[in-house]
């Protein structure tokens, strides 16, 4: 099951008994944010919010991914585990062997019909296993997208309910969006979450890190001397923002992680005034450019996830040409503070979906691994490992730091324990007779 915007994903919400529908006017700045952190913190009320009324025309959905139901709910599973399952269940039928366990034939030895039998049939179910997977990969269409319904070439950023989350924030951000870009030699998409603070009525900061793929797209334009087309999607199929925010490796389109976490192929379209397609069932669509010759803009500083603001800092600046949405559309934002917050739940997810990569990518003695909401990703892992030589967890360190994202980790835990049994851990390694022979430090580079 699929949800066709995020009106489909309310209702499902809210048949879950999981959507509190604010009717009373809410002011966008400072005011939503601060309903919104105490629902979140809350042990008996946190749901998701419909602002309805915010000054616009656009209901604001936010905690929409603040809890472990609410994320199952977007992924359309019944829990993590499911998908930690599908994907173990897809590299298994990537790189099980032909034929099973057969012991070796002499050159002239003449293989028995059963056997021959079973290769084919192996064969076959190989075949039909790689066509269902490249039924994932998205597919473009031309015509009859639900995000191009309205369509508007005179933008005004002022029609969206932007949020301004923190006192002390450098303005109002979008927080949710799903930035599409391409790279200009290979094609490739990519699909990420960079927030974009407001800047007038057509322009917005492009916040993407040196490390992040939009970067890497924006000095590669840089190299033509071209501007760079980018789509942002706000809303659509939930399960667009969480793959988004996943760390998948450069040159993996997110969409083709969408189409798995779907069970079927993303349809794209092409914007109206960008070349660069989108999800037709997006519920607003942001086409513009980022000019690389320009000069980079200051940006921030914004409240973070870390519970502190971020420092100003340089980056592009974004034109927006023209906006479309579908009817009846719908708004999605987050706030990210203190935690917890909703984005302790994305992470989660990818916590599950990324365990078995990682102990398929040369850690197999990897066991679990935990991200509590304090370590808010970059801060803290904890590792369970199988501890089988001396140094072992030193590798695994290195490993993990080397892999991906992970390099953004500022304390790892490499342990035997559980590692969800956070008091135990922490108890274990205070009581330790010498704190030295079980620490040790690395260099690499840090995020903000």
């Amino acid at each position: 099951m699929s949800y066709n915007g995020l009106n489909e994903f309310v209702t499902a919400l809210e048949a879950n008994n999981q959507l509190i529908r604010i009717k009373e006017y809410v002011n966008p700045e400072l005011e939503i944010t601060e309903i919104t952190d105490r629902i979140s913190k809350s042990n008996t009320q946190n749901k998701a919010l419909l602002f309805e009324n915010n000054g616009t025309n656009f209901p604001l959905l936010i905690n929409a991914y603040g809890s472990e139901e609410r994320m199952c709910t977007a992924l359309n599973i019944h829990d993590f585990n499911e998908i930690e399952n599908e994907i173990n269940a897809l590299i298994n039928n990537l790189t099980q062997p032909i034929t099973n366990n057969q012991k070796p034939k002499t050159i002239n030895h003449k293989p028995k019909t059963n056997s021959l039998a079973f290769g084919l049939k192996s064969k076959i179910k190989t075949l039909i296993f790689l066509n269902k997977i490249s039924g994932y990969f998205p597919k473009i269409i031309k015509h009859n997208a639900p995000c191009q319904e309205i369509i508007n070439k005179n933008p005004v950023l002022s029609s969206l309910p932007i949020l301004k989350c923190w006192t002390f924030d450098g303005g109002k951000f979008i927080t949710l969006p799903v930035v599409n870009t391409k790279d200009p030699v290979t094609g490739i998409r990519n699909a990420g979450m960079y927030r974009m603070q407001l800047f007038s009525e057509n322009t917005t900061g492009m916040h993407w890190h040196l490390h992040k793929t939009g970067a890497k797209h924006f000095n590669e334009y840089l190299k033509l001397k071209k501007k760079i087309p980018i789509a942002v999607i706000l809303g659509g199929d939930p399960v667009y923002a969480y793959c988004a925010s996943a760390p998948l490796p450069d040159g993996v389109d997110e969409y083709i992680l969408a189409g798995f976490l779907l069970k079927k192929s993303v349809k794209l379209v092409k914007c109206i005034t960008q070349d660069i397609e989108v999800p037709i069932d997006s519920d607003i669509v942001i086409e513009g450019y980022v000019d690389p010759t320009e000069p980079l803009v200051n940006e921030g500083p914004f409240g973070d996830h870390t519970g502190f603001y971020s420092l100003p800092a340089h980056y592009p600046l974004f034109h927006v040409t023209c906006i479309t949405n579908r009817k009846n559309a719908i708004y999605p934002a987050t706030i990210v503070g203190i935690p917890p917050q909703e984005d302790y739940w994305l992470i989660k997810a990818s916590e599950r979906i990324f365990l078995p990569l990682m102990q398929k990518a040369g850690l197999p003695e990897v066991i679990d691994i935990n991200m509590p909401d304090y370590g808010v990703a970059h801060n803290l892992v904890i590792v369970q490992i199988k501890n089988e030589f001396i140094g072992q967890a030193h590798k695994v360190a290195h490993s993990l730091w080397g892999m991906g994202q992970m390099f953004l980790n500022k304390i790892l835990i490499i342990t035997t324990q559980n590692p969800h049994d956070e008091a135990q851990i922490f108890q274990s390694i205070i009581s330790y007779h010498n704190i030295n022979d079980i620490l040790f430090f690395s260099t690499g580079p840090l995020d903000a």
